[in-house]
């Protein structure tokens, strides 16, 4: 149609226009949809929310495993610390992501659901009872313009009618006034019948202006009553797209780690402890554990005592012996210097010559794959032992356990009387072989 209403809603040329019969459903049709989109808003969120926990899930495994490989590895002191840091920084990011999928699921999927049904409200028949009654305000404001316009419709076919059927009678009384074989009297009742068309035309034709008068009347309170309705639905709508900004703001703010002071603290943390790392006193430390600095029983005359097997050989201290480190520069337990891909290629001698060289390190003896701390403490072989007595270790390379307790003895007894073994937890140092019993 070509009346104002079309120009008032601004109606492109290759769709149907909001005025038209029945085009009134695609507004009704959005409060389905609406309700539809709380659903994909949540299942949206639902679906990140499992992200952020299998992202947290695989920190925390991560982080696990190789802070289990650094602690049993052969780096020391606080260069090892900082290494740990990055495992601690992996462990409190991942406890926020967790964060991020409980306020996802608990704040703002409940935060929707609850809105969508203060919002939409089935029936019981089905549907909405907001679409109910947008479709019912809807086909009242349009009634009684679609009623003139029906009649509108019919009185212009019966004016095209009538003109068609003018043409044609016109059209017969040319062809006769050229036909010999036409009569006068035929003649006479062609052009009566173009005289009785021309006033059906004529009737027809006041009948359809009157009818889209009549119609044109109406247009103005249709569209008024129409537009009414809609404004009701927009109303809805300026709601759910409101609460749909808001929400969305909500979700913006719980994935944003970086406006969580506790996103930044991680990291200031972590830069700290790298920063800590001294590498003067690693040095010192592992030269008073595993180099000149530490202790050394050197060989001097003894007695023969009779009842030394009997009783637990005890290790002195020579005078001028470098004190024990303090604890800020101490490894966790464990003699880890033993862990490494040297002690997997080159056995430990204690009667070590210059003819013997240590195998050279090789960065790829696994081939380029895999770390070179993984499989070190399970690669040496040994013989389980179980303890006969309590042996309290008096220095930081001897073992300490209790009477029953199992470990590994890794390396035979030497003339002092010591064994080097491992206890379950992975540490390794030196017990008093008469301590223990082959399992």
């Amino acid at each position: 149609m070509s009346g104002s209403y079309d120009e008032c809603a601004g109606a492109d040329d290759t769709m149907d226009s909001f005025w038209e019969v029945g085009n009134y459903k695609r507004a009704v049709k959005r409060f389905d949809d609406g309700h539809r989109l709380c659903n994909d808003l949540m299942g949206c969120l639902q679906e990140r929310a499992k992200i952020e926990k299998a992202y947290g899930d695989q920190l925390t495994a991560w982080s696990k495993r190789w802070r289990q490989l650094i602690e049993k590895g052969p780096q020391y002191g606080s260069v090892e610390r900082a290494w740990l840091a990055v495992m601690t920084e992996a462990e409190k990011v991942s406890e926020l992501h967790q964060d991020v999928k409980n306020n996802l699921l608990n704040e703002d999927v409940e935060k929707v659901k609850n809105w969508q049904k203060e919002a939409y409200h089935k029936q019981m028949i089905g549907g909405f009872k907001e679409a109910k009654e947008a479709e019912e305000g809807f086909k009242k404001a349009q009634k009684p313009w679609a009623k003139k316009l029906k009649e509108m419709e019919t009185a212009k076919k019966a004016y095209h009618m009538a003109c068609k059927e003018e043409k044609l009678a016109a059209t017969r009384e040319a062809n006769g006034k050229t036909e010999a074989s036409v009569t006068v009297d035929q003649q006479k009742k062609l052009h009566e019948k173009v005289d009785k068309c021309k006033q059906d035309v004529q009737k027809a034709k006041e009948k359809y202006e009157k009818s889209l008068e009549e119609l044109n009347k109406c247009t103005q309170p249709y569209m008024e009553s129409m537009e009414l309705v809609f404004d009701q639905c927009q109303q809805h709508e300026v709601k759910r797209l409101t609460f749909l900004k808001e929400a969305l703001l909500d979700i913006k703010r719980h994935l944003n780690l970086t406006e969580n002071q506790s996103y930044a603290t991680i990291y200031r943390e972590l830069e700290r402890t790298i920063l800590a790392a001294n590498t003067q006193e690693d040095l010192k430390w592992f030269s008073n554990n595993h180099g000149p600095g530490m202790h050394m029983n050197w060989p001097a005359f003894e007695e023969y005592n009779p009842d030394q097997a009997a009783a637990p050989p005890k290790k002195k201290k020579p005078d001028g012996a470098p004190p024990t480190p303090s604890t800020d520069h101490v490894a966790p337990p464990g003699d880890r210097s033993s862990v490494s891909s040297y002690d997997k290629n080159q056995a430990y001698s204690t009667e070590w010559s210059d003819d013997e060289q240590p195998a050279a390190y090789s960065g790829n003896e696994n081939g380029g794959n895999g770390n070179s701390f993984e499989d070190d403490s399970s690669s040496g072989k040994g013989l389980r032992v179980r303890a006969l007595y309590d042996y309290e270790g008096q220095e930081q390379d001897e073992l300490t356990f209790k009477a029953g307790d199992e470990l590994t003895k890794t390396e035979d007894e030497d003339e002092q009387g010591w064994c080097r073994g491992r206890l379950d937890n992975g540490r390794e140092g030196l017990y008093p072989a008469n301590y223990v019993e082959p399992i």
